[in-house]
């Protein structure tokens, strides 16, 4: 099996209703670029809860979004200024809730200046392009067995006769 080469992307946005869409389609398009578009809907989501938040309730706007590819999980992390983490994101309708419904694992720390949340989600295997396009199918033509060039003799009736002096090797292949 051949492993995946591991890749990394790191943002730095200042948090902005505008911004967020923006770094959607950013990360949707590093995810295509490394096979992973599978994971586009449910790594955006995660991380637009995660920038609302930030864009809502946050003090310092200024944020960095990070993304780990090693092959077979792909984490996200968002940290921010804040380090603390309110209780309405616990919440039957909080962003933890909704990251966790989302992702396979999530978990939260300390920073030294903010606090980082982070989400991973297992892949078994990257949607990988053919570098070279297919071979095309073979057209009828190709496909058919063209007839093989016969000797003049073969294709004489039983009632025909042949001339005794003419050796099969010189007679000239038949075009049907």
């Amino acid at each position: 099996m051949k492993s995946a080469i591991p890749c990394y992307y790191h943002l730095e946005v200042e948090v902005s209703p505008e911004r967020i869409d923006q770094v959607r389609r950013i990360l949707t398009a590093h995810l295509r670029h490394w096979g992973l578009g599978v994971l586009s809907e449910p790594v955006c989501r995660c991380t637009g809860v995660l920038l609302h938040e930030i864009e809502e309730h946050g003090t310092d706007k200024n944020t960095v979004v990070e993304m780990w590819w090693n092959g077979q999980h792909l984490i996200t992390a968002v940290s921010d200024a804040n380090r603390e983490l309110p209780e309405r994101h616990y919440g039957p309708q909080g962003c933890l809730t909704q990251i966790a419904a989302l992702s396979d694992g999530w978990g939260s720390f300390p920073a030294t200046d903010g606090k980082i949340i982070w989400f991973s989600r297992r892949v078994r295997a990257p949607e990988r392009a053919p570098l070279a396009p297919a071979a095309p199918a073979p057209s009828l033509r190709e496909a058919l067995d063209l007839p093989r060039a016969m000797p003049l003799a073969a294709l004489a009736g039983p009632g025909e006769a042949q001339p005794a002096e003419a050796e099969p090797a010189e007679a000239e292949p038949a075009v049907v």
